[in-house]
Parts: C-alpha cells; sequence; structure tokens
C-alpha cells in the first residue's frame, strides 16, 4: 500500500497569507552583513576545527572525538590512545600490520610498489623496506612472526621468511585456473 503525503503551500504573492511586517526582499545592507557575518563564522570554524596530527600537536582530550564506534565490541574509544599520523608521502597508503617483535609498522604504498617501515624506536620511516613488493596489500605477521602479504601483480600470496627466501603460499595456476597452494621456491632470497 502506498503512502500518502499531504502538503500545504502557502502562496507568499497573496497578501492574506503574506506576513505583512516582514520586508520582500532583504535590504543590501542587511544583505552584506549577513554575509560578512558568515564568511567570519567558516573562518573561524574551519581554523577551530582544523586538527594537526604532526609531533608537536596538541594534546588529545580523551576519548578522541575522530574515532566513530560502529560496533560497540571495539573498545578503543574508551582508551586513551589518540590518533597520530607517522608519515606523509605515499600515494595511497593502505595494508597497515603491526610486529609486535620488532616494535614496527609496515604498511604498503601500492601505486609506488614498495612497502614502508615505521620503527618505534626512534620512530623513523624507512621507505622501500620492500621494493618492489608486487603491488601487495592485505600484510599481516604469522605466530612466528613472519610476515604474510597479498602481492596484487604477482597474484598470489607470499610469506616472508626470516633468512629473505619468499614462500610462495597460494598463487595462480600457470593455466589461470585459481589459486593453488606452493610450496617454499629456491633462488635468490628477496
Amino acid at each position: 500500500m502506498k503512502r500518502v503525503q499531504h502538503h500545504r503551500f502557502d502562496d507568499l504573492t497573496d497578501p492574506a497569507t503574506r506576513d505583512t511586517d516582514a520586508p520582500v526582499s532583504p535590504s543590501r545592507r542587511s544583505f552584506l552583513a549577513t554575509a560578512a557575518a558568515l564568511a567570519a563564522t567558516t573562518a573561524a570554524a574551519s581554523e577551530a576545527l582544523a586538527r594537526s596530527y604532526g609531533p608537536g600537536a596538541d594534546p588529545v582530550h580523551y576519548p578522541d572525538p575522530d574515532i566513530v564506534v560502529l560496533d560497540p565490541r571495539f573498545k578503543a574509544k574508551l582508551g586513551n590512545t589518540p590518533i597520530q599520523r607517522l608519515y606523509t608521502g605515499t600515494l595511497w597508503a593502505e595494508g597497515p600490520a603491526w610486529n609486535g617483535v620488532g616494535r614496527y609498522l609496515l604498511w604498503s604504498d601500492i601505486p609506488n610498489n614498495e612497502q614502508l617501515r615505521w620503527i618505534e624506536e626512534d620512530g623513523h620511516v624507512s621507505r622501500g623496506f620492500r621494493a618492489p613488493s608486487g603491488n601487495s596489500n592485505g600484510n599481516t605477521f604469522d605466530y612466528s612472526g613472519r610476515q604474510i602479504a597479498c602481492e596484487h601483480l604477482n597474484r598470489r600470496v607470499v610469506r616472508y621468511e626470516y633468512d629473505g627466501w619468499l614462500d610462495h603460499r597460494a598463487r595462480r595456476d600457470v593455466r589461470g585456473q585459481g589459486l593453488q597452494r606452493a610450496e617454499r621456491r629456491g633462488g635468490a632470497p628477496r
């Protein structure tokens, strides 16, 4: 069944329905005053709402207003950790993974075909940590601390061993018949 809404329309040209005390059109002076007030408010609001994420940024009050909880099981909003910008200069940063043993954050810059690493100890970023990275994304670490990545370019899932060897976990069949489990491949470390 279709719901029908009825709207009442007032004819503003009819003197019986128009408020006779209100002016028909604003004067030039009131228009300019309103425009100036709106411009000042907009300028003040953009400066007041701007936030710096750099190392010298002002402290953030908790909970961080930029963290929006979509799932009630996510308790980070109750914590005391703000959002911090660690690095700028990537085209498309994606796939962050934290290595708790090495105390570093790893992420991919897919268009530049490289992985970057932020080291917690001194706060510097290593560009080209893995380059080329096969346009990798979906980074994670297994229970042994070895990195696992999904490479878009090579259409495979790889695991990087401690000695530098590249272990194919799954890759596309030579006939293009879907993913197949692959074993450790020899060759030079990558």
